[in-house]
């Protein structure tokens, strides 16, 4: 793959439908995953996380023995791996999501490592349970492909921005239930209990909030905002936060998204992406940081030269 662009197009209405199969299909690989761990503050036990072909969940325990599941977005192949050497897969090729489901759970048996998940995806509207979806069958190649590309760049991105940081962080991690990478600074207060949000258990948000953030992430796109972006929010929001100045001049803020947003285009299209990015996550962080009165000094450091 030498000569693709690293910050590829990913025009939403162009794989809106491969989209919306690869997020139940990562649905069903993140609620094995979350089946499996235990429980780790704010679930960061159970995102997906990027490597130099795809997503995987890293290694998993089951009883005495691990295993980790990837995608593979070079090759196009789902790898299940387990730690006594023993290795299964197939092809990612279009394919209803209640086949998808049926392989998985056929060769995770074969392999010994029954996994038993709640089969209703979460963070959608009119979920089907995995078993019986056999609307959501697509799947382009190409721009699966593009995806990771795109993660593959705003990963990089976001674990430099995260390096500035020697407070409480999360690691950059892919939530497949909102379908987004993400980085999360917390200022170490405590924070009110969320109020909820559409289509997921309070409990969720509870525990994923218990604490104030700064957090930044990119989303692919979908229902509100058809377009890839990248968006930076605060929780519990402080006065004066949507009229904060932030950079580039593309940035704005969505009141009903409630962050602030940076298109991906943006960034594709600037002259030095990696700056342009940077701008946005810091001057965003500042915004929050300095509206809420963390103490900055404890927490910052300098940039890496």
């Amino acid at each position: 793959m030498p000569n693709l662009e690293l910050w590829p197009g990913l025009p939403f209405d162009e794989w809106r439908d491969s989209c919306a199969t690869l997020h139940l299909w990562m649905q069903i690989i993140g609620k094995i995953r979350l089946a499996q761990a235990p429980l780790i503050n704010h679930w960061w036990q159970v995102p997906l996380y990027v490597t130099s072909r795809g997503l995987t969940t890293s290694p998993m325990p089951h009883g005495e023995r691990t295993f980790q599941v990837d995608f593979d977005f070079i090759d196009h192949r789902l790898v299940i791996a387990g730690s006594d050497g023993a290795t299964d897969g197939f092809a990612l090729r279009p394919q209803p999501v209640a086949d998808f489901y049926k392989e998985v759970m056929r060769q995770l048996h074969a392999m010994r490592l029954d996994v038993q998940i709640w089969t209703t995806p979460v963070e959608i509207p009119d979920p089907i349970p995995f078993e019986q979806d056999r609307r959501h069958a697509a799947y382009d190649p190409e721009y699966a492909n593009r995806f990771w590309r795109v993660l593959v760049q705003a990963d990089r991105v976001f674990t430099a921005f995260r390096s500035r940081f020697i407070g409480k962080v999360s690691p950059v991690h892919f939530f497949w239930g909102s379908f987004d990478l993400a980085v999360t600074r917390f200022s170490g207060r405590r924070a009110p209990p969320h109020p909820g949000a559409p289509n997921i258990a309070d409990k969720v948000t509870r525990e994923a909030y218990s604490h104030e953030v700064s957090s930044c992430g990119f989303w692919p796109g979908g229902t509100g905002m058809e377009q890839p972006m990248f968006y930076s929010y605060a929780y519990p929001q402080p006065a004066g936060f949507g009229e904060a100045p932030v950079r580039p001049a593309a940035a704005f803020y969505s009141r009903d998204f409630g962050e602030f947003i940076l298109p991906y285009e943006a960034v594709r299209q600037a002259t030095a992406p990696d700056e342009t990015l940077l701008d946005f996550l810091q001057s965003t962080y500042d915004a929050a940081a300095t509206l809420a009165r963390w103490d900055r000094t404890e927490l910052e450091r300098a940039p890496s030269p």
